[in-house]
C-alpha cells in the first residue's frame, strides 16, 4: 500500500454553550458545529488553507432529526454539510448527511478512512452538534427561534436508518424510549448476576463515580458537578427514577449544548500542506457490526456485535485491551461499559471515559463519540507511543463501531463481512405479537416521571412454546407496578392477554379477568358514536360522527368493534348494513386531529372500524353515503357488498401523507380488481367516483344519493330470502380456500364446511320446502 494514502486524524474541535440568559442569542445547530469545525481547522494549521483544501464535509444527524415523530420547533438546515462549510469558507464537492446512531461518529471516520487510502478523498472534515439545552428552555419560555436556513448544493443524505430500531410492536408498547429499552436489557444482567436490585445500583454508582471525576474537570462538560458513589447509586427526591432499576445519575442528559469536529487527510496531503505530525495520530484498527433487534436476541443481557467489534479492531491492531492507555466508550447506559469491560477482558475498575460520560460530561446523542475521539486524539499526542481506543454505541446496544489509535504510524483495512455473517446467522428468539397464557418474567422495568411510575414494560416467555412476548401492566392494576419495584420479579410467573391497546401482564389470572372489561354480546343503547337499528333479522349500524365526516378515533373504533361482535354471535340477524351518518361522507379514516392531540393511538384486535381485521362469518354490505377514503375505502373494501350513491369518492390517499393503506387496502384491492388499476390506485394516492369504481368492479351498484340506503335495505331483504347457514357457510368456505392460488388446489378437497352444512336444520328445510311447494322456513341454526 501507498504509504503517503496512509489516514491520519490532524485536527479536533470542541465546543460548549452553555445557557445564556438572553436564549434569543443563542447559537443554532449550524453555528454550534461550525464553532467546532474551526476549532479542528485551527487545531490543524492555518484554518482558510485548511478549508480550501476540504473535499468532504459530513454532519452528524442532530437528534431531533432522528425520528420522525419529533419534528425540529424552530426549523433547521436544510443542508446541514453545507451550512457548516458554507460558515468556515469551503466548498466541498461532498456533503453528507449521517444516518441516526451513536455509533455515527467512530462508524463515519472508518468509513472516510477507506476512502482517503482509496483516494476517493483528500481532506475530510466530521461534524455534529446538539443545542438541546437551549430548545427545551426556549419552549419552556414560549420563545419562537428561528434556526432554518436554505442553502443551494448537493447532499448526500443516508436517511433515518431506523430499520430494526423502531416497529409498531415496539412503540405500541413503549419501548421507544431509550432508557425502557436499556433498563429492560440491564434488569436482565443483573438477574443473570445473581445480585439484588441494591446491590446492582450500588455497582453502577462505583463504576460511574469516576466518570464524575472526570466530567467535572473537562472544559467542555456540560454538567461540572461532581457525585459520589452514593449520590448515584441511591433514588432520593434529587435522583429519583427514570425507568427502574436506573436513577437520574445513571443515564444520559441530552439537554446540552455541545459540538465535536474532526480534521482527516493522508500522510501524504499532510506533508504537502505541512501539518505538524505531532498532531498526526493514525486508525490502527477498527470495526463495524450490528446485532438483532433486541426482542429478537437470545440474550437480553448482552450485545454480541459489540464484543466481536471491539475484539475484532484490537485484533486488526495487533494489540490488547491490557496495551489501551486512553479509552472512551459510548456510555449512554451502565450495561454498556460492563459489555465493554468484558469485551477488552478488563477489570472492573478500568474507568472507560476520556470526556466523562453521558450522563456527566453530556450527551449530545449521535455526536457523542466525537467528543470521544477529540478527547482520546489529545491524550494521545501527549503520549505518542500509547495507545487508545473509542467504542461507539448505536440504538439498543444494535450497532458498534470501534477505532483503536496511536501516534505511532500504522493501518490496517478492515473487513468485518465475516464479523457480520456470523452475528447474522445467530438463531433468534420468536416474537408472539398476540400472547396469551400462563409465562414467565424474563426482564421488565417501570418508566417513571418527575418520580412517579407510569407504566411497566415486561418482557415474558410464553410457558407453552417459549415464546418471548413483550406486555404492559393495566393502568389500573396498582398492585403490579408495586411488586415490579419492591420485588426481584424476574422468573416470576405472570398471566398475559392480547387485546386491542396490546398486551397486557397481570400477577394472576383472576386478577386479569378481573382487569377486563365484562364480555358482553347484548348491543347497547348508549354507544357515543355508533347508532344501531334492528329491522327483522337486519342490522343497521350508522357511524355517528357527521362533524368530522365520520372519521374514526379508538373510541369509535371500539364500539362498531362490539357492535360486529354482538352481530356475529346473535343467530337472529342475519345480514349487516354499514353506512355513515350525514350525506358528505361514509368513513374519511382516521381522525388526524385526534392523532395530532397526542392522546393514545390503537385499533381493536377485529381492526380499523372493527372490521378490516375480522374473520366474519356473517354479511356485511357498506351503503356508501359520499366519501369513502383511507381507512373508510379499506372498511368497503372489507365488507362483502357495496352499494354507493352517485355522489360518493373513493380513494387510499396514504401515500400522499408518507403513509399505507396498511388495514387492509393494498391487499384487498389487489384481489378485487385487476392489479394495474389497482396499483394505479395505491401509488398515485387519487380519488375516484363511484361510476368509475363501478367499473373497475369493487362496488356492486350506484344509485341516487337519496336511494343509496334504502337500496341497501332492499339488498338485504333479498339475501334473507335465502338460507342463513348457507350463506354463512360460502363466507366460511370462501375464507378458509382463499389461501390457495390456483382453483385447483382450492378444489382438491371436501370442504370441511359440508360437515357443517350436513347437521343444519336449514340443510333439511330446504329441499322439504321445494318438495311441499312453500317459502323455506329459514332457522340459521
Amino acid at each position: 500500500m501507498n504509504k503517503q494514502q496512509i489516514p491520519i486524524i490532524i485536527g479536533v474541535g470542541e465546543v460548549v454553550e452553555h445557557l445564556a440568559a438572553d436564549l434569543m442569542k443563542s447559537s443554532s445547530v449550524q453555528s454550534l458545529a461550525t464553532q467546532a469545525a474551526l476549532e479542528a481547522l485551527k487545531d490543524a494549521g492555518e484554518i482558510k488553507e485548511l478549508a480550501d483544501n476540504l473535499d468532504v464535509v459530513v454532519a452528524v444527524r442532530t437528534l431531533v432529526d432522528s425520528s420522525p415523530m419529533w419534528p425540529m420547533p424552530f426549523g433547521k438546515s436544510n443542508n446541514m454539510p453545507r451550512s457548516i462549510a458554507q460558515r468556515i469558507g469551503a466548498n466541498p464537492a461532498t456533503a453528507v448527511y449521517s444516518k441516526v446512531g451513536g455509533d455515527s461518529p467512530q462508524r463515519l471516520v472508518n468509513h472516510w478512512a477507506e476512502k482517503l487510502v482509496d483516494g476517493d478523498a483528500s481532506m475530510v472534515l466530521l461534524a455534529g452538534a446538539e443545542a438541546m439545552a437551549t430548545t427545551k428552555a426556549a419552549i419552556k419560555q414560549e420563545l419562537s427561534l428561528d434556526w432554518s436556513e436554505e442553502v443551494d448544493g448537493d447532499l448526500m443524505d443516508e436517511g433515518l436508518g431506523l430499520e430494526g430500531l423502531m416497529t409498531f410492536h415496539g412503540v405500541q408498547h413503549q419501548l421507544a424510549p431509550a432508557p425502557v429499552g436499556y433498563a429492560l436489557c440491564e434488569n436482565r444482567r443483573r438477574a443473570k448476576l445473581g445480585c439484588t436490585v441494591k446491590q446492582y445500583q450500588e455497582k453502577i454508582g462505583k463504576t460511574l463515580a469516576p466518570f464524575s471525576r472526570i466530567a467535572s474537570d473537562n472544559p467542555y462538560s456540560m454538567f461540572s458537578n461532581e457525585y459520589s458513589q452514593d449520590q448515584i447509586s441511591h433514588e432520593g427526591e434529587d435522583n429519583s427514577y427514570v425507568a427502574y432499576p436506573y436513577t437520574r445519575a445513571m443515564v444520559a442528559k441530552d439537554g446540552v449544548n455541545q459540538a465535536a469536529a474532526v480534521l482527516m487527510t493522508t500522510v501524504g496531503k499532510a506533508k504537502e500542506l505541512g501539518i505538524d505530525q505531532s498532531k498526526w495520530v493514525y486508525l490502527h484498527g477498527y470495526a463495524d457490526a450490528r446485532e438483532k433487534p433486541i426482542l429478537e436476541r437470545q440474550n437480553l443481557e448482552q450485545s454480541l456485535a459489540l464484543r466481536k467489534a471491539y475484539q475484532r479492531a484490537l485484533s486488526d491492531a495487533r494489540i490488547s485491551g491490557n496495551d489501551l492507555e486512553f479509552i472512551d466508550v459510548y456510555s449512554c447506559f451502565p450495561i454498556v461499559i460492563f459489555e465493554a469491560q468484558e469485551a477488552l477482558d478488563l477489570p472492573d475498575s478500568t474507568v472507560l471515559t476520556q470526556t466523562g460520560g453521558l450522563p456527566f460530561f453530556g450527551g449530545p446523542g449521535n455526536n457523542y463519540s466525537m467528543h470521544g475521539i477529540c478527547a482520546v486524539v489529545r491524550n494521545l499526542r501527549t503520549q505518542p507511543d500509547s495507545y487508545g481506543l473509542v467504542g461507539a454505541n448505536g440504538g439498543y446496544m444494535d450497532k458498534h463501531s470501534v477505532g483503536v489509535y496511536s501516534c505511532r504510524p500504522g493501518w490496517c483495512r478492515s473487513d468485518c463481512a465475516e464479523v457480520q455473517a456470523e452475528l447474522d446467522e445467530q438463531a433468534s428468539v420468536k416474537l408472539n405479537e398476540s400472547p396469551i397464557g400462563k409465562a414467565t418474567i424474563e426482564s421488565y422495568t417501570v418508566q417513571y416521571s418527575r418520580g412517579k411510575p407510569l407504566f411497566a414494560l415486561v418482557v415474558g416467555l410464553l410457558d407453552k412454546t417459549g415464546e418471548r412476548f413483550i406486555a404492559n401492566n393495566f393502568e389500573q392494576d396498582q398492585e403490579l407496578m408495586g411488586r415490579l419495584v419492591s420485588q426481584d420479579m424476574v422468573g416470576q410467573s405472570i398471566e398475559v392477554v392480547s387485546i386491542g391497546k396490546g398486551n397486557r401482564v397481570a400477577l394472576s389470572k383472576s386478577d386479569l379477568e378481573a382487569f377486563l372489561s365484562p364480555v358482553s354480546y347484548e348491543l347497547r343503547n348508549d354507544y357515543q358514536f355508533v347508532k344501531t337499528d334492528i329491522r327483522g333479522h337486519i342490522l343497521e349500524i350508522i357511524i355517528n360522527r357527521p362533524d368530522s365526516f365520520n372519521a374514526l378515533h379508538p373510541m369509535a373504533h371500539e364500539e362498531l368493534a362490539h357492535v360486529f361482535d354482538c352481530y356475529e354471535q346473535d343467530e337472529s340477524l342475519w345480514v349487516a348494513i354499514l353506512t355513515g351518518a350525514g350525506d358528505k361522507a361514509f368513513c374519511t379514516g382516521n381522525d388526524l386531529k385526534y392523532s395530532a392531540s397526542g392522546k393514545p393511538m390503537w385499533l381493536p384486535k377485529s381492526g380499523f372500524g372493527g372490521i378490516t381485521s375480522r374473520r366474519r362469518k356473517k354479511v356485511v354490505i357498506a351503503a356508501v353515503n359520499g366519501f369513502a377514503v383511507g381507512g373508510g375505502m379499506e372498511i368497503a373494501l372489507a365488507c362483502d357488498i357495496v352499494i354507493a350513491s352517485e355522489n360518493a369518492q373513493f380513494g387510499l390517499p396514504e401515500v400522499k401523507v408518507g403513509l399505507i393503506a396498511g388495514a387492509g387496502g393494498i391487499q384487498r384491492l389487489t384481489r378485487q380488481i385487476p392489479l394495474k388499476k389497482a396499483m394505479d390506485m395505491l401509488i398515485t394516492g387519487k380519488q375516484i367516483s363511484s361510476s368509475e369504481a363501478l367499473k373497475l368492479g369493487f362496488i356492486n351498484q350506484v344509485v341516487s344519493e337519496a336511494d343509496v340506503l334504502n337500496a341497501a335495505r332492499e339488498y338485504a331483504e333479498i339475501v334473507c330470502e335465502n338460507s342463513p347457514t348457507s350463506v354463512r357457510l360460502t363466507l366460511e368456505l370462501l375464507a378458509e380456500t382463499s389461501v390457495h392460488a390456483s382453483v385447483e388446489d382450492a378444489t382438491e378437497k371436501m370442504p370441511k364446511v359440508i360437515d357443517k352444512l350436513f347437521v343444519s336444520e336449514d340443510f333439511v328445510e330446504g329441499p322439504r320446502a321445494f318438495a311441499e311447494k312453500r317459502k323455506p322456513k329459514w332457522s340459521g341454526r
